[in-house]
């Protein structure tokens, strides 16, 4: 996947298809409204913007257009991450982590999930 950045309101409209692919823009359209109380103008461009970024494709049946994504969630977080990464935190992992730990407040289960993550890091070192 090439490098896209899709901005925050466009990640509103991927969370709806990634969760319901493939849908009708007027589905789209349909939630969206209620969720972010957008014009369905608004929507439709940024469909039409999040095909031209190759996120989405969409075929035509009949009179609709029905979309679904091109590329997955998981990339999509992942070269958000990256960025985000980069630019917060000079690319470094460490201070973001502990950063984040520092300001949440984890439940038991969270903190064992983490450090089983940290322990497979550690031996894989």
């Amino acid at each position: 996947m090439p490098q896209v950045s899709i901005s925050d309101a466009e990640w509103q409209v991927m969370n709806v298809v990634w969760e319901g692919q493939p849908l009708a823009a007027q589905e789209i359209v349909a939630k969206l409204s209620l969720e972010a109380d957008w014009a369905p103008s608004t929507i439709k461009t940024m469909l039409h913007r999040l095909v031209k970024k190759q996120v989405l494709t969409y075929e035509s049946q009949g009179n609709r257009y029905v979309y679904r994504s091109f590329v997955r969630r998981s990339e999509c977080i992942r070269q958000a991450s990256r960025s985000f990464l980069q630019r917060v935190f000079e690319g470094e992992p460490a201070p973001l982590v502990a950063h984040f730990l520092r300001s949440s407040k984890l439940s038991a289960v969270e903190i064992a999930e983490l450090r089983k993550i940290l322990d497979e890091q550690e031996a894989q070192s």
